[in-house]
């Protein structure tokens, strides 16, 4: 048996071989339930230490100190606690290019007696005093947030979410002429970025607006992987009421096999470039931006792939199951297939073969006639 990709890939597309993705919908709709249930839970603290948001978002003062004589994060607490006993800061190391540098952050001050702007300069101060020695001072770079700055930032986040999936929804729905379409969209949309925030919130890595750029990335690339399967969709199924042998739900796993390989194909080549950022950029360099976007980029391009296979096409099928005149179709087509002129193998897969060679676009093949002598 040759079981290399292409012919894999022909097998499929020919209606050779087939997986019952959409007949089995209920399966992959409990799997992506507890995805976003163990995903909610990690936001909300349940599980992990909830989502952690950077200063970006918060307000607060972030120090690097750079030409350390030692990378120990014991002095930096010991600052820390000297000046804001009341808080816990986050202390890291950072290394790029073969030199580390020590990274404190902490939140804005909750004691409207104290000025933030001069605690971060004697924090700053303490810090270059702790790490440095007279021969080799240390040099601190520090950032300040306001609180005022960390709403703006989060309510354009926000803003900029919403606008997008307006826009999707309209796009969306004009195309393909079908909200039912739209509203599969934006269920594996959701899907996807709960996951991936989710993913953020488990790991304990940092919400920055480069995490948020990557989260609105991965949204438009689930998009367009879920818009190639939509568009074979609905190639497969115009006209389908026309005939009497295949079901909806059947030309719509069509098309989620036909289109299987390439959507496995795109997602490995996309994601080869996007893990080299995130494993050798940004834990073997050090690189903290690069890890913020590239670890978005790599849970939404994976979960995208399996959301534009395994959600978006069985969700559009479930609501299209609903509509009466699908219904009646299917009846009929069951009808027929009891009857004796049956389209499927064994395992309830359709065969597609005659589809492809003379039934396209949901046409069934008239039967021969026989010629009068």
């Amino acid at each position: 048996m040759n079981l290399s990709l292409a012919s894999w890939g022909n097998a499929l597309h020919s209606g050779d071989k087939s997986y019952g993705i959409v007949r089995k919908r209920k399966w992959w709709f409990v799997v992506s339930a507890v995805l976003v249930g163990l995903s909610i839970a990690s936001l909300v603290g349940l599980v992990g230490n909830g989502i952690n948001p950077g200063i970006d978002f918060r307000g607060g003062s972030s120090f690097i100190v750079s030409g350390v004589s030692t990378t120990d994060l014991g002095p930096a607490r010991q600052v820390v606690a000297e000046f804001v006993p009341d808080q816990v800061p986050i202390t890291q190391v950072l290394t790029t290019g073969g030199v580390s540098s020590v990274r404190v952050e902490i939140g804005k001050s909750t004691d409207p007696a104290i000025d933030d702007a001069t605690l971060s300069s004697e924090i700053e101060n303490a810090l270059a005093a702790a790490y440095g020695t007279p021969d080799h001072p240390a040099e601190v770079s520090s950032t300040f947030v306001g609180a005022n700055w960390g709403a703006d930032v989060t309510n354009k986040a926000i803003k900029g979410l919403i606008i997008f999936l307006v826009l999707v929804t309209m796009v969306m729905s004009m195309y393909f002429r079908a909200w039912r379409m739209a509203a599969a969209a934006l269920v594996a949309l959701f899907h996807d970025l709960v996951f991936t925030v989710g993913v953020y919130a488990a790991v304990g890595f940092e919400i920055t607006p480069a995490s948020v750029i990557g989260f609105l990335t991965i949204l438009g690339y689930s998009l367009y992987d879920t818009v190639v399967v939509f568009d074979k969709v609905r190639e497969n199924t115009a006209n389908v009421t026309s005939q009497t042998r295949y079901t909806y739900d059947e030309l719509a796993n069509l098309a989620v096999n036909q289109t299987l390989v390439r959507s496995l194909n795109t997602s490995i080549v996309a994601l080869l470039p996007v893990s080299s950022i995130l494993f050798v950029g940004a834990f073997l360099l050090g690189a903290g931006t690069l890890k913020d976007i590239s670890l978005a980029l790599f849970v939404g391009m994976a979960v995208g792939t399996y959301s534009s296979i395994f959600v978006a096409t069985p969700v559009e099928v479930a609501l299209r199951d609903r509509e009466p005149r699908i219904r009646q179709h299917t009846q009929a087509v069951l009808a027929a297939r009891a009857s004796g002129h049956g389209s499927v193998d064994a395992d309830g897969n359709v065969r597609v073969g005659a589809l492809i060679k003379g039934e396209h676009r949901g046409t069934a093949a008239q039967p021969k006639r026989k010629r009068r002598s």
